[in-house]
């Protein structure tokens, strides 16, 4: 538990990693940072690799992305993006979370959700966002999206 507050506070001081966490009776454990700051102006839909330094890039594009693609077991096409199921285990959930984290620095507008299902089920990686998004995954991301 101690791993887990400390990389809620890394995210945090990151910049704010959109980050809500709920207990069951609804009382909020950690929300995002500079949440009254955040800018209304959209990020363009393209991807900032320089948002990574060069260690993260390779690490992002060269390593988790492609074990990631490996380890896929479906995909499912959402009107506004696509959902990925991964095997629910402790080592593709450390990956799916650093490939998050750089996701989410070099494509702001991607909304990315991590949802792990009850009882052992499948863990999903949701990707969708404004109108276009889609559009962008199917163009830069298509080797995800093929079975």
């Amino acid at each position: 538990m101690k791993n887990f507050w400390l990389k809620v506070a890394s995210m945090t001081a990151m910049g704010g990693a959109a980050l809500s966490l709920v207990a069951p009776a609804g009382r909020v454990f950690a929300q995002p940072a500079n949440s009254s700051l955040r800018s209304k102006q959209e990020s363009p839909l393209t991807c900032n690799a320089f948002a990574l330094s060069p260690e993260q890039r390779n690490r992002h594009f060269d390593e988790l992305g492609p074990a990631l693609r490996a380890l896929r077991k479906s995909v499912r096409e959402l009107d506004d993006g696509y959902e990925f199921e991964f095997p629910a285990d402790a080592p593709t959930l450390q990956l799916l979370a650093e490939w998050t984290i750089q996701e989410w620095a070099c494509c702001p507008f991607f909304e990315i959700n991590l949802r792990l299902e009850r009882e052992g089920g499948p863990v999903w990686l949701r990707l969708t966002g404004r109108k276009g998004t889609k559009e962008f995954i199917k163009m830069e991301a298509a080797e995800w999206i093929s079975q």
